[in-house]
């Protein structure tokens, strides 16, 4: 199984990368984890036309990157699962023979529509809005549990 977490932007803070490369360990024994990072692009005044060019160059960019499997947008806007049926829904993906899922992580903009039409799935964690940074922890963590209740080994709730 390889899961590819394809975002917009770097890690700049150390506490961050550090989580980050923490769950990437623990995950190793259940599947190949890649991180695929694609340029933010900021506009220099922000304005409509400006915001809509950046969102769609960062668009651009994320889908080159998204060769083979299952594609998950994280969006807003997109249908909310539990823990328990997030991992249902991976499992299923599995099932049906997909060795690999891209997950999309957006920018500060958020992500073109090129982007969510994309997705074979558009998934919300929530209505908040969350840093794309620290989301990708979030985000690690969730895959994280979804494959430790699947292979029936503890976790804290």
């Amino acid at each position: 199984m390889k899961i590819n977490i394809i975002a917009v932007g770097k890690i700049k803070e150390k506490y961050l990368k550090e989580a980050i490369d923490e769950y990437r360990k623990r995950m190793s024994k259940f599947c190949v984890i890649d991180i695929i990072e694609v340029n933010e692009s900021i506009a220099k005044i922000e304005n409509d036309s400006n915001i809509k060019k950046s969102i769609e160059d960062e668009g651009k960019s994320i889908i080159s990157k998204i060769k083979d499997g299952y594609v998950i947008v994280l969006d807003i806007d997109g249908k909310e699962y539990s823990t328990t049926e997030l991992g249902n829904k991976i499992n299923e993906i599995i099932v049906k023979g997909n060795s690999q899922i891209n997950f999309v992580i957006g920018g500060s903009y958020g992500l073109s529509n090129s982007v969510k039409e994309k997705a074979d799935l558009r998934l919300s964690f929530s209505k908040l809005t969350f840093p794309h940074q620290l989301f990708r922890v979030i985000l690690l963590e969730q895959i994280y549990r979804v494959f430790k209740i699947a292979n029936n080994e503890p976790y804290h709730k």
